[in-house]
């Protein structure tokens, strides 16, 4: 096993996590900056306000993506298990 495989299949590893993790991210961040917005419109001042719109964006996000998710992540195990040959010898 060379350095350039190991590194590829940690490159691959990074990016699977990455596309898995990233709508649900950008999904935080949209309804987190919204929510800032409009406190600073309203001048409310409540430090948990934030918290309350972003789990429920997120929980969202996870039923609505989470199929996808799963099968990016699957495919990616199946794989990493089809080739476990490969890896250990």
């Amino acid at each position: 096993m060379s350095s350039e495989f190991i590194i590829s299949l940690a490159e691959k590893a990074v990016y699977t996590i990455l596309i898995i993790c990233g709508p649900l991210l950008l999904l935080a961040l949209v309804v987190g900056l919204a929510v800032s917005i409009f406190q600073a419109t309203t001048q409310i001042q409540e430090q948990t306000l934030a918290f309350v719109p972003k789990i429920i964006a997120v929980l969202v996000g996870l039923i609505f993506f989470g199929p996808w998710m799963l099968s990016t992540l699957l495919s990616y195990a199946k794989d990493i298990f089809g080739n476990l040959d490969r890896f250990i010898g």
